[in-house]
């Protein structure tokens, strides 16, 4: 996903949320994140919120060298990483799921016990269906961005 044409996301196959690049009102720092659809500026979810890309130019992708998820720079350098390396995978892909999980998995394989990465592990401020995690509490919060 490249940052560059500014339309381009990840939808869920229901069309309940979507995976993008944002800004937070004014700012210029870019974002990728995670939000309803038909609500865009409530975020649910922000992979690189204390690395923000600081012009309009950002990559997701997906390294195979290492199975992760990588938020990548104007210089190709790495500044988010999805930091997970459960197992290696012959065909990653990234999928964002109806529940708002984005998840990186096997791509012959829909198992969610076998997920390399899920976004769900990873929670930010906002608690979704199936997110909850009993040892770190989330606190309920609505992010606003600038679409």
């Amino acid at each position: 996903m490249d940052d560059n044409t500014k339309t381009t996301t990840l939808v869920s196959l229901g069309k309940t949320f979507e995976l993008g690049f944002f800004s937070l009102g004014k700012s210029k720092n870019r974002y990728i994140g995670i939000w309803y659809k038909n609500t865009p500026d409530v975020v649910v979810w922000v992979a690189n919120r204390n690395t923000p890309l600081p012009d309009s130019y950002g990559e997701f992708t997906i390294n195979n060298k290492t199975n992760q998820l990588v938020l990548l720079n104007r210089l190709k350098e790495i500044v988010w990483p999805s930091n997970s390396l459960k197992r290696v995978a012959n065909n990653p892909v990234a999928q964002l799921l109806e529940l708002g999980n984005l998840v990186l998995r096997e791509s012959e394989s829909l198992s969610s016990e076998l997920y390399l990465w899920q976004s769900f592990d990873y929670p930010t401020d906002t608690l979704l269906a199936g997110m909850g995690r009993d040892s770190n509490p989330i606190v309920i919060n609505k992010t606003k961005k600038k679409v």
